[in-house]
């Protein structure tokens, strides 16, 4: 019998063992599903606000919006900026500014493509490879100006948001200034943002 009472004894204390190991895995589980950033990937920062609601519109006829970019403007094609076109940008717009960066990179910040600032009051429109007469900064992978998606192979559909702001005056940056630079100068100046993504998988 009391060799019986040794073997309930140490089959409880297996049992509470396990349940504490069950509950704190799912404690630990719980707090990675809260800090999990939302769908799309991580917050913008600094938090950009329009300063109006506006119609603005932002497409490009080298794909429709949520649809895959051709290979001609990715690091597997000719690695050039697709065609852009924007529509109803607010009166009082000065110049427009344009980010392109990939959320869904495995890294903690967006994988920044592209940085443009300086483009004309007066431009609706980016031809393929064109910065319309802007002024770039630097992208993630150590230079300037566009370079486009080149995921990971196997890590799934990475999403491409191409950001366009209308501003409310000229922005005094150098060339080669980062994404951060370039939110951090505009976050009070915004007229009006809209934003086109664009998908890619390897």
């Amino acid at each position: 019998m009391s060799g019986y009472r040794k073997v309930l004894s140490s089959g409880l204390n297996m049992l509470s063992v396990l349940l504490s190991l069950g509950v704190a895995l799912l404690l630990v589980s719980c707090g990675e599903e809260q800090q999990r950033p939302p769908a799309g990937g991580q917050p913008e920062t600094p938090q950009i606000e329009e300063k109006g609601k506006s119609t603005m519109k932002l497409t490009s006829e080298a794909f429709e919006e949520g649809q895959s970019i051709p290979q001609k403007y990715t690091g597997e094609g000719a690695n050039v900026s697709p065609p852009l076109s924007w529509s109803d940008a607010p009166e009082g717009t000065q110049e427009f500014a344009l980010i392109c960066d990939d959320p869904d990179a495995p890294r903690e910040e967006p994988w920044v493509h592209w940085v443009l600032w300086d483009i004309p009051a007066d431009t609706t429109s980016l031809h393929q490879g064109s910065a319309g007469g802007g002024t770039e900064g630097a992208n993630s992978s150590g230079g300037t100006g566009y370079t486009g998606p080149m995921p990971p192979p196997g890590h799934g559909t990475h999403h491409y948001h191409f950001k366009l702001y209308a501003l409310d005056t000229d922005i005094q940056l150098n060339a080669g200034a980062t994404k951060k630079d370039l939110l951090q100068t505009i976050q009070d100046h915004v007229l009006a943002k809209t934003e086109l993504v664009g998908t890619y998988e390897r």
